[in-house]
């Protein structure tokens, strides 16, 4: 069981907290280690020193001109979105029957979405890719090359599934009782009652997802073979590629790519707390 520090003793709260402190400085050292050789030369890159002279801000604007990172920002930010909503919808039509609807196969349908979480991405990109590839021979609508590659195969999200229906199954039922009374059926209830309540997992499911596409990297460079529909992933791969030993435009294109994502944690850094503390715990 967790120990709230508060409630330590001087001695082993401080501990605790350098200890905390330590291991915080530690996850944030490549960070700080990316933004300082972002800022310096080429010069002092090389001659490794700890602190630029004076901060390179023409080092962003460079790389952002020399990777065509407003192509590929936009593409990620389209992709993000729309597999953001799609992993949200599609989750939450999934979890509500496995948490609050009582049918015949339910826990055998749950035990098998739970254990598609074991199976390596990497097994799995074969056949999807076959899968694709015949939507795009067969469908009115291009796959390859395009959006929908890169944004439908990922809308079924098994954990997505697993973190909003262990929330939805927290929750009293004397709500759905209230609302059968009042003539409500499960779209109603689910959508004027239960989304309302599911704000916070809803955000973390957002958060998951949006992390995930925008990091994208393998499977991009499997359905696209041009720039038109790449995401940032694969343009900062191609630009470091291609910076050789520029050190400092590669880690300015490294913080470009990252400071999307890391604002939008810190953002909601309150809801995703709160989300896996209330989805996480329930059985």
């Amino acid at each position: 069981m967790a120990t709230d520090p508060a409630h330590l003793g001087p001695l082993r709260r401080t501990a605790v907290y350098l200890g905390l402190g330590l291991w915080a400085a530690v996850a944030a050292l490549p960070f700080v280690w990316m933004l300082l050789f972002s800022s310096m030369t080429q010069g002092e890159t090389l001659r490794r020193v700890l602190w630029p002279e004076h901060i390179q801000w023409a080092n962003y604007v460079t790389a952002w001109r020399e990777a065509d990172f407003g192509l590929y920002f936009g593409n990620s930010l389209i992709i993000a979105t729309v597999q953001v909503g799609g992993t949200l919808l599609f989750s939450l039509l999934a979890a509500y029957p496995l948490a609050r609807m009582q049918f015949r196969g339910r826990d055998t349908v749950f035990a098998a979405i739970l254990t598609t979480l074991m199976i390596p991405e990497a097994v799995t990109m074969v056949p999807n890719f076959l899968t694709v590839s015949w939507l795009h021979q067969h469908s009115p609508v291009p796959w390859l090359n395009n959006w929908p590659s890169l944004t439908v195969p990922f809308m079924a999200s098994a954990f997505s599934i697993f973190l909003l229906r262990q929330f939805l199954r927290g929750i009293p039922g004397e709500l759905w009782d209230a609302a059968r009374i009042d003539g409500a059926g499960h779209i109603r209830f689910l959508v004027q009652i239960l989304l309302p309540l599911c704000r916070a997992p809803l955000l973390t499911v957002g958060l998951f997802t949006y992390i995930g596409s925008w990091n994208a990297l393998a499977w991009p460079l499997l359905v696209t073979n041009q720039p038109t529909w790449r995401p940032i992933a694969v343009g900062l791969q191609q630009f470091v590629s291609e910076a050789g030993t520029e050190v400092h435009l590669q880690m300015a294109g490294a913080v470009i790519a990252t400071a999307p994502v890391l604002l939008l944690y810190f953002l909601l850094q309150k809801e995703f707390t709160e989300g896996i503390s209330m989805s996480g715990l329930k059985g």
